[in-house]
């Protein structure tokens, strides 16, 4: 069951570097601005993302999101992800935080759904809830 929206971010991917050509496989780094439980966050995370024969998307990424004070939620996450219209790809899959923030610390070992999409352009947007 979905709960609580936790955060939201929006930024854009700054690098892109192909892995492998058999099977496809990229690369893919990107930094935001958002917000954890309501408070002001910088991020940055990369991830991979495999193309499957049928042309779905598997993607395994991890990143850090920071307060202005250098308090820092760390996740990892895997997902699905299918592409759009002019190469704009969208994600849904489960992040698992941790942190040692005393503001951010009732997210210490949750899982959350999220919902990561990136337009053509490199503009990302993600959201993401506590999965009770």
């Amino acid at each position: 069951m979905l709960g609580e929206k936790l955060g939201e971010s929006k930024g854009k991917r700054i690098v892109r570097r192909v892995l492998s050509v058999d099977p496809p496989a990229i690369e893919v780094s990107f930094e935001d601005t958002g917000s954890v439980l309501g408070i002001s966050t910088t991020g940055l995370g990369t991830y991979t993302s495999k193309v499957r024969a049928d042309g779905s998307i598997f993607g395994h990424g991890q990143g850090i999101n920071m307060t202005a004070d250098g308090e820092s939620l760390l996740w990892e996450g895997d997902g699905v992800g299918k592409f759009g219209p002019g190469g704009s790809v969208s994600y849904r899959g489960m992040l698992f935080l941790r942190t040692t923030s005393q503001k951010l610390a009732r997210l210490n070992n949750t899982c959350a759904a999220f919902e990561y999409e990136v337009d053509a352009a490199g503009n990302t947007t993600s959201q993401f809830w506590e999965w009770k």
